[in-house]
């Protein structure tokens, strides 16, 4: 073997290709990405530029004021919690710290494909359980479980699908697994679902022993550009996680501008408003124009393209493109003849609509 190759899982690792439009001076409608379309808090964006005058200094390598803004928000032990560069960065170093080559972690059929490339990087074997109409089996992924299984991982509510599971079968999922595997809960949509037997996974983690939750900044907080995410777990998995990140990993003004961002319910009120408001009118939009829309409690969509000899997914991706409108394919996904698409400002997603009824009316 050459002595430069990588490990064979990390050649089965496609690199992640995001969307993204020409360089052509237009102002492009980018519903590709789950931003939040209303932008971070004010009070987040001034933390931010008050941080730019203390750049020259490293972050505190503790993360402890964040941990504690995050711990008086939530009302957990702030000793459990330990933040990274964004939610995915977690995904890996928990993978890395529980998994390797001879090892079997299982995820979800549409899961979040960062699940995978966390698990091939780590050397580990993926097993992956079916889904039953874009919803997580809990049955199946019990299932398909072993004394081999050394993490699990759940995303709830997931994306692509934009659908969830309601906490009884979260709880049922971990009773069925070996006492011996990590049930980690990426609950990066956490702040969309406000259904009734929906949580987030806190009170599981706090009467468990091997749950990890995992949460983001990235989706209600507007701050997916300074890539902040945050973990819930028992101190040993914790532990664990801070034995191999990075001292420094999540940067000052990225650590000061998500505690402040914390504070302001304000402005997360009115993003959930903004949601629960134009999430309802898109998916009857796209359903009109011929689109299958997939029920979603996220700030996305998933919508099927109908099949049409003369008309495909790339066609009405084309189209939009054409129209400065950007969707995500989801290929990667087995979901060909899908797209996720982000609810956008209200202006955005009427463009859409609009672009969409000319291919698809």
């Amino acid at each position: 073997m050459d002595l430069l190759s990588p490990r064979p899982s990390v050649g089965q690792i496609k690199p992640y290709r995001p969307a993204r439009p020409p360089r052509d001076g237009r102002r492009w409608i980018d519903l590709s990405l789950t931003h939040n379309p209303l932008g971070p808090s004010p009070l987040a964006l001034d933390a931010y530029c008050e941080a730019a005058t203390r750049i020259h200094c490293y972050p505190d390598w503790d993360q402890e004021p964040l941990r504690h803004a995050i711990a008086r928000r939530h009302s957990i032990d702030a000793d459990r919690i330990v933040c990274t560069a964004g939610s995915e960065e977690l995904i890996h170093l928990v993978a890395q710290a529980f998994a390797g080559p001879g090892d079997e972690v299982l995820c979800h059929e549409r899961g979040y494909r960062g699940f995978l490339k966390a698990i091939r990087a780590a050397g580990a074997t993926a097993v992956v359980a079916a889904e039953r109409d874009m919803v997580v089996d809990v049955e199946a992924m019990i299932d398909r479980a072993s004394e081999r299984t050394k993490i699990c991982f759940l995303a709830n509510p997931n994306n692509p699908t934009g659908t969830y599971i309601p906490a009884e079968a979260v709880q049922r999922l971990r009773a069925g697994l070996p006492s011996t595997t990590l049930l980690v809960l990426d609950s990066a949509y956490a702040d969309y679902c406000r259904m009734p037997d929906y949580s987030d996974g806190t009170e599981i983690v706090e009467n468990s022993d091997n749950v990890l939750l995992i949460r983001t900044f990235s989706k209600m907080h507007g701050l997916a550009g300074l890539r902040v995410g945050w973990g819930y777990g028992p101190a040993t998995v914790i532990e664990a996680v801070n034995a191999i990140r990075g001292a420094f990993n999540v940067s000052l003004p990225a650590q000061l501008t998500a505690a402040v961002a914390l504070s302001d319910a304000e402005h997360e009120e009115a993003t959930f408003a903004h949601n629960a408001r134009w999430l309802p009118w898109l998916s009857r939009e796209l359903e009109r124009v011929g689109l299958r829309v997939y029920p979603s409690v996220c700030n996305f969509v998933l919508a099927r393209v109908p099949t049409d000899p003369s008309l495909g997914t790339q066609a009405v991706i084309d189209h939009l493109a054409h129209r400065g409108i950007l969707v995500k394919p989801v290929t990667e996904y087995g979901l060909s003849d899908c797209l996720r698409i982000t609810i956008g400002r209200e202006e955005e997603n009427k463009a859409l609509v609009v672009a969409l009824a000319e291919i698809l009316g």
